[in-house]
This record gives structure tokens, sequence and C-alpha cells, in this order.
């Protein structure tokens, strides 16, 4: 099959394109590298010309909602756009576990991208996931100052990108679903547990110190709710099995 990929070079989209090409599919990374553009609608349709299916795993840097609903909503749009005019038949995106309700910071640029997928004339597959490893790494950088890192309060149940990539290519080569079953990790975590262990993996000494911060954005990832439910999948790779392998 050949399978188009918005975000290729991401955390997540690295891994969409390493299974994809293990699997022996043609894989198209849509990136201005590659002559695509997908905020300002150049190339697009002409890239996914006989594509199978376009996998979307973008991301931003925008953590305010005005930022990340603005960015999702032009990305969607225009791979919905070129898609139906390159009549490529499925589109897979890339989502949150546990973002209903919280219509707040980057949550809301997700939900955004899901109801436009829903009300679209595409045909198309969610993949809800938990938060990634990497994502500890990613808090760990918020605020440092001097040996002090401090990290927002949160319970998580993260999972591998790697896990989550190949998932997605399952899903881009089967039939549209609509909402896959939620993908999670293998046991719960503290957020600022996974900051000390990853820390302390690189030799730095930082002392971590957890945060409350106000916000529905924060709390939604303090209160639990991003671990997603029983029904879930699981994932095998746990935190500490990561760090093993990048360390590695």
């Amino acid at each position: 099959m050949r399978l188009a990929v918005a975000g290729a070079t991401g955390t997540v989209g690295r891994h969409v394109v390493a299974a994809a090409e293990r699997a022996g599919h043609v894989v198209v990374p849509l990136s201005r590298r590659t002559g695509t553009d997908l905020l300002a609608d150049v190339g697009v349709a002409a890239a996914l010309e006989g594509a199978d299916a376009v996998v979307d795993v973008t991301s931003t840097a925008a953590l305010g909602r005005r930022g990340s609903v603005a960015f999702f909503t032009r990305v969607t749009e225009t791979l919905l756009r070129a898609e139906r005019i390159a009549h490529v038949p499925h589109h897979v995106a890339l989502s949150i576990v546990g973002i209903d309700g919280i219509d707040a910071g980057y949550y809301a640029g997700k939900l955004r991208q899901e109801a436009l997928i829903a009300a679209s004339d595409r045909s198309g597959t969610v993949l809800r996931a938990a938060q990634f490893h990497e994502f500890a790494g990613q808090v760990a950088g918020l605020v440092h100052v001097g040996r002090w890192t401090a990290v927002p309060r949160g319970l998580v149940r993260p999972v591998a990108a790697a896990e989550v990539g190949a998932r997605l290519v399952e899903l881009a080569t089967a039939a549209p679903q609509g909402r896959a079953p939620d993908l999670v990790g293998p046991r719960d975590e503290v957020l600022a547990s996974m900051v000390r262990r990853l820390l302390a993996s690189r030799g730095d000494r930082s002392r971590v110190v957890e945060l409350a911060l106000p916000g529905r954005y924060w709390r939604g990832l303090a209160s639990g709710v991003l671990r997603g439910d029983a029904g879930a999948t699981r994932g095998t790779v746990t935190f500490d099995d990561w760090l093993a392998a990048e360390r590695r």
C-alpha cells in the first residue's frame, strides 16, 4: 500500500514510517522538505495522488487553546480537502485518551481535529493514545532553574511511541472504523517520578519538585483521566523498558 504520513519526522511519525517500511508499504512523507506545506496548503493534493491512506501525526508546540485549535483546524481541513481531490479513501489521525470535557489548551485542538474528521465526507479512523514515554523529557524542560526542575502534577499511563506508530499502520491498512480502541501503556506512572528516573539515567542530579498548576488543561493531567479506561488496549513497553533502551 501507499501511505502518506503527515508529521513523518516527529516523535510518533518516525515510528509510523519505520513500521510501514518494515511491512513493505510505500511511504510518502508530507513536509516542506518534500515540497508540501500543510499550513499553506501547497503541494498537498499532488503528493497524495495514488495514496491508499493518510496518517496524520502532526503536532504543534502551541499549548494555548487558540494556537492549538488554529493549527489542527488548518492542517485537518487541508488534508481532508486534498484527500477529496486525490480520491484517498482513508484518513487516519492520532488523538489523546481522556480529553472529552477538557476543551482547553492543546486538548482543545485535538478535540477540534476529531470533530472535523467526524463531520467530513471522508472515511476515517481516529486512534486515541496515552502520553508517550518521551513526555517526561518534554515536561522536564519546561521549568529548569539551577539544580531544580519543576514538573506539573500528573497521573498517566504512558505508552511507547513505537507501539503507537505500529498500531497506526495496522489501522491505516485496514478498513476505516471511526473511533478505534484507545491505546495506553502497561502501567500507571506519576509524572514527577518519571522525570526523576529520566534525569537520573542521564546523570542529571537536579531535584524535581511537583507542582499543582491551575487551569483545566493542567487539572486534567493531574486528575488521572488521561490514563484511559478499562476498555483500552494495553501496550507492553514500560517506561523503565524505554529508559533502558534509550541508554543502549
